[in-house]
């Protein structure tokens, strides 16, 4: 038939846009790959050309993106409102994150500063550059969080500060956006079998190696209790498919709640923080270091 004699097309209503920081491994590229499945287009943020060659897909467009970076930022607002011919942007998924543990005494400020510039400044300029496309197409914000932005356990100080931190300032961004029609949501991960947690592990062991010898006295034990417990704990934890899923009810719900967990771990912690008092709490998350305990002291 020519084309004269073919019926006109409906021209395509393009996708829906969900940006997903931090896809490169783990819980976001989950994300980016269900988000992609629903129907979105994922335009998902990596480190690296590799991880970008990873994951490309169809509905997943991966961008190089440092959200401590100013200009991938601005690259990155500028890519969403270049495309006239876009679909609105649903969501901004605000899900990169390091993670440094060690006791408070021990960790350089340089550490300190670098995991809250990642952890909380990187999202906030994010959404800062995102706000005005998301105010235009009344999307949402949805923060991952973690159990560790409710409780912090021994040597979890420096990671817990910037997730307790990201849910305050979800807290007052709700309440500052809700009146405008944007809604923002809170993902709080429990224990998840990510390449990550490897990562942490070995990040401990550097920093420990790394201090005087008194503060080896002091924490040596508890720093290898703490990475056998996390270890143990990932081990048993959930895929991140399944955390990939309650993120994409966070951005898909008619009427969102305002905070999801993942994990039965995440769930119960959750809870405990509500109602019991602070020493019981302490005694139980201690309990559940002592079997992790070296039997000799640390070298």
């Amino acid at each position: 038939m020519s084309s004269e004699g073919r019926e006109p097309r409906e021209p395509r209503e393009p996708r829906e846009r969900v940006v997903v920081t931090g896809a490169s491994t783990g819980i976001g590229a989950a994300s980016a790959r269900e988000l992609a499945r629903r129907g979105f287009h994922v335009i998902a943020g990596v480190r690296r050309d590799s991880d970008a060659d990873a994951l490309r897909a169809d509905g997943i467009e991966p961008v190089i993106l440092d959200i401590t970076q100013p200009d991938h930022i601005a690259r990155l607002a500028s890519r969403l409102d270049d495309d006239s011919r876009a679909g609105a942007l649903r969501a901004l998924v605000n899900n990169a994150a390091i993670q440094i543990n060690a006791p408070v005494e021990a960790l350089p400020l340089s550490e300190w500063r670098r995991q809250f510039e990642v952890n909380l400044f990187g999202h906030i300029a994010v959404t800062q550059a995102l706000l005005p496309a998301l105010l235009r197409h009344s999307g949402r914000v949805v923060n991952i969080s973690s159990v560790g932005g409710r409780v912090a356990m021994a040597t979890y100080g420096p990671y817990a500060g910037t997730k307790f931190a990201l849910e305050a300032v979800s807290d007052s961004l709700r309440r500052e956006l809700a009146p405008l029609g944007v809604r923002v949501v809170v993902v709080q991960p429990g224990a998840v079998r990510t390449e990550m947690s490897d990562r942490v592990v070995a990040t401990a062991n550097r920093l420990a190696a790394a201090m005087p010898p008194e503060q080896r006295d002091r924490y040596g034990r508890l720093i290898q209790a703490a990475n056998t417990h996390s270890a143990t704990h990932i081990q048993r934890g959930r895929p991140a498919d399944d955390a990939a899923r309650v993120i994409a009810k966070a951005v898909t719900a008619g009427r969102p709640r305002t905070r999801y967990t993942v994990g039965r771990d995440a769930a119960l912690i959750t809870r405990l923080s509500r109602v019991l008092p602070d020493r019981l709490l302490d005694r139980i998350l201690m309990s559940s270091l002592r079997p992790h305990y070296p039997k000799t002291a640390a070298v």
